[in-house]
């Protein structure tokens, strides 16, 4: 028999609050007890998404919730300046904190580390929950040890605060894995807008997009003597990030320390 798993949602009432909450509701290994935002205070968790009523109700203090419901996890999709404060009032309540919020720094991430180890508890920081984008970045790290010129371009909705995204900073990071910094293009190019060949990391041009409409897209553009590559992910609904975040969710309990990287648990 599964173990229940005690699971309350931060940010609850964003677009990925709600969704998280519409996939934890489904699974029946999985108790929604809690739900916190600072938006519709009040509200029924499950009504709030089109399901039945629940009795959760959506609430602004975390560290209340936590005490009042004894979670064992903490699923975080809300902004970079909220989501450090969050998983450390966790931890420090024996929570693990599945995060998915984006633009964390390291040093950010060093003091998660630094808590987790001190209260025996793992965390989890994805970039990206698609199964899809995370088979996308393996397969780019493969392409990277033929392919030496990569430029990464990455298309989120507007309300995206961050840039680029934390899918394509660890796509860069996983290339680096596989080939030495260089410059690429010509070594005499310059721009006559400025920004217009992208942000550079350690040689490599990563170019965000920010339109309605978008959800979150990302392609990996080889060049070679003859030949173009290209890799690419579309998330076409925030359903995409569901099954990585319920996997991440039962995962969480068996993890120590800081894991960054859905591939990190796949089996």
């Amino acid at each position: 028999m599964s173990r229940e798993i005690r699971v309350i949602v931060t940010g609850a009432a964003g677009r990925m609050g709600r969704e998280v909450i519409k996939a934890v509701l489904k699974e029946k290994d999985l108790n929604l007890v809690g739900a916190i935002d600072v938006k519709e205070i009040g509200a029924d968790a499950g009504e709030m998404v089109g399901s039945t009523s629940n009795g959760v109700k959506i609430q602004a203090d975390l560290r209340k919730v936590l005490e009042n419901t004894q979670p064992h996890v903490l699923v975080d999709f809300t902004n970079p300046q909220a989501v450090i404060r969050n998983a450390k009032t966790a931890l420090n309540h024996g929570v693990s904190p599945v995060i998915g919020t984006t633009g964390l720094d390291e040093i950010e991430i060093q003091e998660l580390r630094r808590v987790a180890d001190k209260n025996n508890l793992g965390v989890l920081i994805a970039p990206n929950f698609a199964l899809g984008a995370v088979l996308m970045m393996d397969f780019t790290r493969r392409a990277a040890r033929y392919f030496k010129h990569i430029e990464i371009i990455e298309l989120h909705h507007d309300q995206k605060i961050d840039a680029p995204s934390g899918t394509a900073l660890k796509t860069a990071q996983m290339i680096e894995e596989e080939r030495e910094p260089f410059r690429q293009g010509h070594p005499e190019e310059y721009e006559k807008i400025q920004g217009a060949r992208g942000g550079e990391w350690k040689g490599i041009r990563i170019h965000s997009v920010r339109l309605p409409g978008l959800i979150a897209h990302q392609e990996v553009i080889f060049g070679a003597l003859g030949q173009v590559l290209t890799i690419r992910h579309d998330s076409l609904s925030r359903e995409s990030f569901m099954p990585g975040v319920i996997l991440g969710i039962r995962k969480i309990l068996d993890l120590k320390g800081v894991v960054v990287g859905l591939e990190k648990i796949l089996d």
